[in-house]
């Protein structure tokens, strides 16, 4: 879908409007669904490796990729890496194309933050370009306190479900008459089912004992009112676990004062967005969590706040645990759980017990200093590779 709007923006929209045609961008954007289901590619292994997409995006997000090369070549991990580069002043679609391709070759990716500089109607964000064409309808997000971290507060542990696909992300909007711009926000029973069903099995997996559905339909009785009444109906093949609902206004407030009512939160696609920025801002800010994106055949890994960071790349101030912490997220799902443990623990040891914290943290060590003290640590266990 994304690559088809993409095509119209470059072959079709921008010659009708040179020609002063009726047909508007709006009509021509609403002939298309907003997502449609991929099939299958068979991953690509060879001789027990995995080779992985590698997307570097911008800001720090080259500078950041650069350390978890570096940290895999030293631990010996059995994947390759296949960078493709995404020009974000581009507004053509070559570079996206390539890229989605390499990942249904692939079936996993790494990713940063890839900007899209275009200001025009017709070209999309490459970040949801990717997540609608691949399918990709759930963002996952573990917020877990770091102890040695200064935070508002501590031993928070809350998962955010994210419907990634959706609601206000669909991108159709309109302007209607001069001044006046309308912007669609779409939910389906299906992608709710698949969210809300994700999130109580995740749940129900993790041994987690309650998911928090959270909404807006005292306003939205429509659209987060059909989301809440699919995760109640969803709920109730799950006795086991609790559900209960919170208007979003609310559960930021409760966020911000009491974390720790809050276990598995399923949500819509700007919600989501919004609450995980704020619980990372909670106990430690954006350079420490991952976000995991699922669909049904591919899956692609990221910082969980989606940072771009221009304002300090380059300056080797920029935090690598979150990118590394997507590293290992990526490496349990391959299923190399023996490297995803060391660089786990690695990056565990420098910032809990060593206290080597970057600026964001509080601290006034550098990126590299960083990546070399998990490398030290690293170092200990190599010999059992």
């Amino acid at each position: 879908m994304a690559l088809r709007l993409f095509r119209l923006s470059q072959d079709v929209i921008t010659p009708l409007i040179k020609r002063n045609c009726t047909v508007s961008a709006f009509e021509l954007q609403h002939k298309n669904p907003v997502q449609r289901k991929v099939e299958q590619i068979p991953k690509a292994q060879y001789g027990g490796r995995h080779t992985v997409t590698m997307l570097p995006g911008g800001g720090i997000g080259p500078e950041l990729m650069s350390y978890v090369r570096e940290v895999f070549r030293f631990a010996g991990v059995p994947v390759d890496f296949e960078i493709v580069d995404i020009d974000p002043a581009s507004e053509g679609n070559d570079d996206l194309e390539y890229a989605i391709t390499s990942i249904k070759r692939n079936g996993v990716a790494i990713k940063g933050n890839i900007e899209t500089k275009s200001e025009a109607t017709g070209i999309l964000s490459r970040n949801v370009a990717l997540r609608n064409e691949l399918d990709l309808f759930v963002n996952v997000l573990h917020c877990k306190s770091f102890n040695a971290i200064p935070a508002h507060h501590q031993n928070v542990d809350v998962v955010i479900v994210r419907q990634n696909t959706e609601g206000e992300y669909a991108m159709l909007e309109h302007e209607s008459v001069r001044g006046v711009v309308e912007s669609m926000k779409v939910v389906t029973v299906e992608n709710a089912a698949r969210v809300a069903r994700f999130a109580f099995e995740f749940a129900k997996n993790n041994n987690r004992k309650k998911v928090t559905t959270i909404h807006k339909a005292n306003i939205m009785k429509l659209a987060d009112g059909l989301f809440l009444k699919v995760a109640r109906d969803i709920a109730k093949e799950y006795p086991d676990i609790q559900h209960n609902d919170m208007i979003i206004d609310n559960c930021c407030m409760q966020l911000v004062s009491n974390p720790h009512q809050f276990d598995v939160m399923n949500t819509t696609n700007l919600y989501g967005s919004i609450t995980s920025n704020v619980l990372c801002g909670l106990v430690g800010g954006a350079g420490l969590f991952s976000g995991r994106n699922y669909g049904d055949h591919y899956a692609v890994f990221e910082p969980g706040t989606r940072n771009t960071g221009t304002a300090i790349a380059g300056k080797n101030v920029a935090n690598p645990v979150a990118m590394l912490n997507a590293a290992v997220d990526m490496l349990y799902h391959l299923g190399h759980r023996y490297h995803a443990d060391c660089i786990s623990d690695a990056i565990h040891k420098t910032i809990d017990i060593d206290g080597i914290h970057t600026p964001d943290l509080g601290g006034n060590n550098t990126s590299t200093e960083i990546v070399q003290n998990v490398l030290k640590h690293l170092a200990e266990k190599r010999t059992y590779w």
